[in-house]
């Protein structure tokens, strides 16, 4: 871990240098950040891990049901519950779509729920990303970096691998390929 902690500087300049960047918007407008690195890993128990996931689940759920009506019965609109100017406005609906139902009925195919923990260790959603999964790359990238700074600390702790990504998302995408529909 020392090598690790040791590293943290040497590991953002190569962050910096090959561009690892995210977008937020602020009063409007789009700022461009590097993506920061802290070296000193969040450990969350397995127990914690597996709470965290029955609410990440169903909280997937939740959406698809949401995009599954909005695309479908749109009963959330009739019964008043969400303005239609702010469904049927939105960028992200996409009209060529309404009344397809994507195999397994998925609408949201990746989901990225950015969560916080407050000083009083709850978990909080920040926000929910149904769209390209471009925040995954940053683990990925934080952690190839990291193993190649301090491969001690991989060797000695039970770290989990992010390594398989890639093949889960293909299998993912895959699982719920409509066709070439919508």
């Amino acid at each position: 871990m020392d090598a690790l902690l040791s590293n943290t500087a040497a590991i953002n300049q190569l962050l910096a240098r090959y561009g690892v960047k995210f977008g937020i918007y602020k009063d409007g407008q789009f700022h461009e950040q590097l993506f920061p690195f802290d070296s000193l890993p969040r450990v969350i128990s397995a127990e914690e891990f597996a709470e965290l996931e029955k609410g990440l689940i169903q909280r997937v759920d939740a959406l698809n049901a949401f995009l599954r009506d909005i695309y479908s019965k749109k009963q959330i609109v009739a019964d008043g519950v969400i303005p239609e100017d702010f469904v049927f406005s939105s960028g992200g609906f996409l009209p060529a779509c309404d009344q397809f139902i994507p195999p397994a009925g998925i609408f949201s195919h990746i989901s990225g729920i950015d969560l916080v923990q407050a000083k009083d260790k709850t978990w909080y959603v920040l926000e929910d990303n149904l769209r390209i999964p471009s925040g995954a790359s940053y683990p990925l990238i934080a952690r190839r970096l990291s193993r190649m700074a301090s491969p001690e600390t991989f060797k000695n702790n039970a770290v989990s691998s992010n390594s398989n990504y890639g093949l889960l998302l293909r299998e993912a995408m895959e699982s719920v390929n409509p066709g070439g529909k919508c």
